[in-house]
């Protein structure tokens, strides 16, 4: 098999091979070119020890030198050049007490996680795989190399990283390490919640967004996201949903694109239904104010994964108003997107469809022509610039001082009402217009 290693790679891979030594690109990057993937990053492998490699470049840093790691810079790019290495005992399920610097390749790739990511290649010797990472490409499959409980136990994130590839790839997670994932799951309470976000957002992004579903079978969301499980196990007796409230949430999470925002939104947008769920004479489900408890529940679970200010914000916002009732008339949506937000009230229409495509049938097509025109009103809203905000409106506190008001809460006051009169009639966005309405709501100015 060749492989095209890029010219950098190359060269060095040429270098350390010409000082004696050996040298090949390794893991991912191999992988995803047998896949006929775009890899993201080359790292590589080699029996130089991280002073010897040092020793051959003449720009380099020292990123990870005490595990071997060693980043060689050409013409501006970095790439990981790590010596072959054996793990020593791991004690914290994600960190060896000892790394043991080897010659023998095979000592190095008998430590990394699964099959395919367990080869590598160089040009002169081509493609190394010694635990069938090849035979399990073509089976798809998701294999740990040698026994999943000692690969596991070494960095317990690893039982995420399976799931992952599988939802990224559309692999099967072979039967032995699935076993081993059920059976470890709960020490993933040693990992921090900055590495297993960072799991979460690629497993959700994948095309296969779902395998969450598998995280709930193995026992991860019960240490990750434990409010999930609730959501698997609540059932919606009502016309509208033939799922529990978990199942609707995964297909959900198919129906709209892979951005993360979008797909935060929809893993949340009904997880307050748990806590809200009410049963009528008629054995009719009803979840009144779930969106506000899922609001509450997608700030305090994306805090406690360390998400960003911003991702929160974004997210807690779509899935408060998931539910809000958009009415296909204009005067209806202007204020819509005045409560919502105009950054996020786009986004809206997404998380709408989606959540209606995870439904049952019932109604399904009045639904859907019903939030279509809403967003061909919203459309029209935007392309006649029509003011939905304060800083659209054609007064603003200087114009109010011009007439006599004194800055202050009235003055703030006056503004949102006057902006309550373009919501109700754009027309009404004039600086004539608003100054007259000023002066009649305060004759004294």
């Amino acid at each position: 098999m060749n492989i095209g290693l890029p010219e950098k790679v190359k060269k060095i891979i040429a270098v350390i091979e010409a000082a004696g030594y050996e040298a090949y690109a390794v893991g991912g990057c191999i992988r995803d070119s047998i896949l006929g993937r775009q890899p993201d990053d080359w790292d590589i492998t080699t029996s130089a020890s991280p002073l010897q490699v040092k020793g051959l470049f003449r720009r380099t840093v020292d990123t990870g030198i005490k595990h071997g790691t060693v980043t060689v810079l050409l013409e501006g790019e970095g790439f990981e050049v790590t010596t072959y290495r054996i793990d020593g005992e791991y004690e914290d399920s994600r960190h060896p007490k000892e790394v043991i610097f080897t010659s023998d390749i095979r000592e190095d790739l008998r430590r990394r996680d699964f099959t395919i990511n367990a080869m590598a290649y160089n040009d002169s010797r081509g493609l190394i795989d010694l635990f069938g990472g090849m035979e399990d490409i073509e089976k798809r499959v998701i294999r740990c190399v040698g026994v999943p409980q000692e690969r596991f136990g070494e960095d317990a994130l690893r039982m995420m990283r399976a799931l992952r590839f599988s939802a990224q790839l559309g692999y099967a997670v072979e039967r032995g390490t699935q076993l081993a994932v059920r059976q470890m799951a709960g020490s993933l309470a040693n990992i921090s919640a900055e590495r297993i976000q960072t799991e979460l957002v690629k497993l959700i992004v994948s095309p296969n967004p779902d395998c969450l579903r598998a995280c709930y079978e193995t026992g991860i969301t019960g240490v990750i996201l434990p409010e999930f499980d609730v959501c698997m196990e609540t059932e919606q007796h009502t016309p509208h949903h033939s799922y529990t409230v978990g199942e609707h949430i995964l297909q959900s999470m198919r129906k709209i694109e892979a951005d993360k925002a979008l797909r935060l939104a929809m893993l949340f947008h009904d997880m307050g239904k748990p806590a809200s769920r009410t049963t009528d004479e008629e054995g009719i489900d009803h979840f009144y104010q779930h969106a506000e408890r899922g609001e509450a529940i997608a700030k305090q679970a994306l805090r406690r994964l360390k998400f960003d200010n911003d991702t929160i914000g974004r997210v807690s916002r779509l899935v408060l108003y998931h539910d809000y009732p958009l009415l296909p008339q204009p005067r209806s949506i202007r204020r819509a997107i005045h409560k919502i937000g105009e950054d996020i009230f786009p986004c809206l229409f997404a998380v709408k469809r989606a959540d209606m495509l995870a439904q049952s049938g019932f109604q399904r097509e009045e639904k859907k022509e019903l939030l279509a025109e809403a967003e061909r009103v919203y459309r029209k809203i935007v392309e006649e610039k029509e003011c939905v905000s304060l800083k659209t409106l054609a007064v603003g506190g200087k114009d109010l001082m011009g007439i006599g008001m004194a800055p202050g809460r009235e003055m703030g006051e006056m503004l949102k009402q006057l902006l309550d009169l373009v919501l109700e009639d754009p027309e009404e966005n004039t600086r004539e217009r608003l100054l007259g309405h000023a002066r009649q709501m305060r004759p004294d100015l």
